[in-house]
């Protein structure tokens, strides 16, 4: 608030977020100059706590970044050696050949991880380069300077009543000023989102596409462990309900992350895509590989999938918009951590040439121009029209026609297709209830399928309850006389952790907020069909604190 005073830090950059594109550049600026100045602020309880993602990892981010990753132990520790693709129906699945695929689709040199340990193990090689990075951090306002440019981020302010009043144990926390800010949240961050906003970054490109994707670690029987076995799979149980698929990943331990993506530019407002999850873990074939074995965590996590023309102008003055903050991921190789890590580097290549040249507050053009034109943007144009395909045409014709499109794009660097429009954000994608008809789902088990409050306990989320809401309504009439009597109240299902739900009948309901339960996947931020929702930063170190995700 403008009449809090807080002390201010400064550095040479500051960087938002602990996640793969923050600390490689922080690495890379001390890399490049031992003597400049970095700080990363991470919401977390701890690094990686927040980093949730498949994840089969190309490894070029880290071969560009730190050649010698293997001989300083990166826990890169199960390449990929069997990469199977199906077809499922209710009851069996077609495996789908590999030879047809382009070559980009391969998993060959790949590798199985936990992205949060990636993480903990770059923040160890960042500190030992002399950066000051700080978990429990929240940033919750930028902050600017006399000419409108960025100037710094606001972080660690704690003890705010639940009403937003000032408490008896109020930190107002610190501005931490820097010649540059990095923004490297992740998906929907939202700070990036009100950088995006007032600089009209996103004027020029098409809307952002998302998906969401929920995931659960498996101990599974050693007997039917494949160490390196990586297996996706579309079709059953969405069908036509929505987009996506799964992914089965089997590292080291026993271990098996078991993940389902919801696209979430999907019409019908009854699909409950946690729902859609736990049926899927149903399949013969799923079934079969998790009997007798048994679940040891839980997350979720929005996914950008709009690619290169949905990727916003990545640079404002003394701002830089680092990996998902832009949105990165390959979405038919379900990659974007390496993308992340390239962007890091750029961005700090950027912005120590600028230091070096005595600037600072303005825009590291440079840095916009190796992401679209070097190894990002090469990456994500072969791929550009597999989203649009998927949504206008659905599953069968965007796997045949993607296809010839993504081999045309690999050998001859051109599409028929020129470069496709998404049109609708997700949000503006759902219809009313009344032209669907609601979607029985089967209840959980207990065993094989979970309710989801039961399951958030296995994400190991926590918030301090005394807090204000961080989930934010713009008016709170909404949800029940427009969303509930339009849509048939749809954040009580698009919500993978059971934050919204409607209490109370007839002109007694009401709308209730669990911000307790929140996972921090931004899903309502995306989805709410009004956009009445706003995702906001709780209190540094609370949300989930997930162990190997």
């Amino acid at each position: 608030m403008a009449d809090i005073e807080r002390e201010a830090m400064e550095y040479d950059v500051v960087i938002v977020g602990a996640g793969p594109a923050g600390l490689s550049a922080a690495i890379r600026l001390k890399q490049l100059d031992a003597d400049c100045n970095v700080v990363v602020l991470e919401k977390g309880s701890e690094v990686g706590a927040h980093i949730l993602s498949g994840a089969v990892l190309d490894p070029c981010g880290l071969d560009a970044l730190i050649p010698d990753w293997k001989e300083k132990g990166a826990p890169l520790n199960t390449p990929v050696t069997d990469d199977k693709f199906y077809m499922l129906g209710e009851a069996g699945a077609v495996k789908v050949p590999n030879f047809p695929m382009p070559p980009l689709m391969n998993n060959h040199g790949n590798y199985i991880v936990s992205m949060g340990n990636v993480c903990r193990w770059m923040a160890e090689q960042a500190e030992e380069m002399g950066v000051e990075i700080f978990p429990g951090m929240a940033c919750s306002e930028v902050v600017y300077g006399e000419n409108g440019e960025v100037k710094g981020v606001v972080a660690g302010e704690f003890g705010r009543n639940a009403d937003g009043s000032i408490g008896d144990s109020y930190e107002p926390g610190m501005e931490l000023h820097g010649k540059y800010v990095f923004l490297s949240e992740g998906v929907r961050g939202s700070l990036s989102k009100e950088v995006i906003a007032k600089y009209e970054l996103d004027k020029n490109s098409e809307p952002q596409k998302y998906g969401l994707g929920m995931k659960e670690i498996w101990e599974v029987d050693p007997a039917k462990h494949k160490p390196g076995s990586v297996t996706h799979t579309m079709g059953w149980p969405l069908n036509k309900n929505a987009g996506g698929g799964s992914f089965i990943y089997h590292l080291e331990n026993n271990q098996v992350y078991v993940g389902f993506v919801v696209h979430l530019g999907y019409k019908n407002p009854h699909v409950f895509p946690y729902m859609e999850f736990q049926r899927f873990k149903h399949h013969p074939m799923v079934a079969d590989l998790l009997k007798g074995g048994k679940r040891v965590a839980y997350g979720a996590r929005a996914i950008t999938e709009g690619g290169y023309q949905s990727m916003p102008k990545m640079v404002a003055p003394g701002v830089a918009l680092l990996g998902c903050s832009v949105g990165m991921v390959n979405l038919p190789r379900i990659k974007g951590n390496h993308n992340a890590m390239l962007s890091g580097k750029a961005a700090a290549e950027a912005a120590m040439a600028a230091i070096k040249a005595d600037r600072a507050g303005d825009e590291l053009s440079d840095y916009e121009k190796d992401v679209r034109d070097g190894a990002i943007g090469v990456d994500l144009k072969k791929v550009r029209n597999v989203k649009p395909l998927w949504s206008k045409y659905g599953l069968t014709a965007s796997l045949a026609i993607g296809g010839f499109d993504m081999w045309c794009n690999t050998l001859f660097n051109f599409s028929l297709l020129g470069t496709m429009h998404h049109g609708k954000s997700d949000a503006e994608a759902t219809e009313k209830a009344s032209k669907h008809k609601p979607i029985d789902y089967p209840k959980p088990d207990g065993t094989l399928s979970f309710d989801r409050l039961t399951n958030v306990a296995f994400s190991f989320t926590n918030h301090e309850e005394s807090q204000p809401a961080h989930l934010k309504l713009k008016d709170a009439d909404i949800p029940v006389k427009v969303n509930l009597a339009e849509y048939a109240g749809p954040s009580a299902r698009y919500c993978p952790a059971g934050v919204y739900e409607f209490v109370g009948e007839g002109a007694d309901t009401k709308f209730q907020i669990n911000f307790q339960n929140c996972v921090h996947c931004k899903t309502c931020d995306i989805k709410d069909p009004s956009q009445n929702i706003v995702w906001t930063t709780p209190q540094g170190g609370d949300g989930p604190n997930y162990p190997n995700m």
